[in-house]
């Protein structure tokens, strides 16, 4: 996809389509690294700040799908202390 290189203050700027937005998952006011290669290739890469309570809910998602079975039980009965 072609996109139009825009003036923005002193600085020149790139409008990313909703979709790529979408797809890589950020918003207005995140961050990105950019880095450019020795061929003059712009890598644009979106910084990962860790959500605790979306790992939180994704974790639980997954618990939830795997049920303790009996020997599970058991392997950690017998290493509890009381």
């Amino acid at each position: 996809m072609k996109l139009l290189v825009a003036k923005w203050g002193n600085s020149l700027a790139v409008r990313l389509p909703v979709e790529y937005t979408r797809v890589v998952g950020v918003k207005e006011g995140d961050t990105v690294d950019a880095d450019i290669s020795g061929a003059g290739q712009i890598t644009l890469t979106p910084e990962l700040i860790f959500d605790k309570n979306a790992f939180l809910i994704r974790a639980r998602k997954l618990r939830s799908s795997m049920p303790m079975t009996s020997p599970s039980v058991e392997a950690l009965r017998d290493e509890e202390r009381y």
